[in-house]
């Protein structure tokens, strides 16, 4: 782990505001970690149990390196554990990149392009949750996109499947992560502020196999990776 500079209060609030409408934001969080899976500082110089399977991940100087080397897929780099709810949180660096996604997967269900069941976009702009194995990368409906006829049909599918929120990041600047997988609610915040969430389906798929980044462009640098078990947060209740 590498010391980073921790934002001011200040800096925080005023990154908050930029959030859009697009949901509304949380109230609080919906799960607390229980039992810890992985607690990653990077203090090494191999990978450990991360496993690059696209691009070039790498650890360099106490943190873990993702680069994008093909141009039809965005690096691949990989840590294998069974999980279902869980609380991951994580430390990032844009370093010219154009975004990154934090994905759960289930290499066994066939149902979903990849075995994809949710994840987290980041953007220099957004913050974007997705139902993966009930939306886009659904098998029938990512066909339906690839058909000009059936667009539309694909459209209706989808609705209530993403939630976003505008978010400026910064290029070369440190930011704090934490994302909350509980039953069929993800929910993700940035800096200590509740930002998006999303319930939908899919995302309560019995077993994850993995959880992965993946990197496009020049690179993303993380830090402090740690996954734990979760369970519902203290005093945390069903928004309707």
């Amino acid at each position: 782990m590498r010391p980073h500079l921790l934002v001011s209060s200040t800096l925080i609030l005023a990154a908050a505001l930029v959030a859009s409408a697009d949901a509304d934001p949380p109230s609080g969080a919906i799960a607390e970690p229980v039992e810890v899976l992985l607690d990653d500082h990077f203090e090494r110089t191999e990978l450990g149990e991360w496993k690059p399977l696209i691009g070039t991940f790498t650890v360099e100087d106490g943190v873990l390196k993702g680069k994008q080397t093909r141009a039809d897929h965005g690096a691949v780099g990989r840590f294998y554990r069974p999980m279902r709810d869980v609380v991951v949180e994580f430390k990032f660096r844009l370093d010219g990149s154009t975004g990154f996604n934090a994905v759960f997967d289930d290499q066994k269900f066939k149902g979903s392009h990849a075995g994809h069941i949710c994840r987290v976009a980041f953007t220099p702009t957004k913050i974007r949750l997705a139902d993966d194995k009930e939306g886009a990368m659904r098998n029938d409906i990512e066909l339906m996109r690839k058909d000009p006829a059936r667009k539309a049909e694909a459209a209706k599918l989808l609705v209530g499947r993403d939630a976003s929120a505008a978010f400026k990041f910064e290029q070369n600047r440190w930011y704090a992560v934490r994302i909350e997988l509980l039953g069929d609610r993800l929910q993700a915040s940035v800096d200590g502020k509740p930002l998006a969430k999303l319930e939908s389906p899919g995302i309560a798929h019995e077993t994850k196999s993995s959880f992965h980044f993946t990197v496009n462009g020049p690179g993303v640098s993380f830090d402090d990776v740690k996954i734990a078990t979760a369970g519902k947060a203290k005093g945390a209740e069903r928004e309707n």
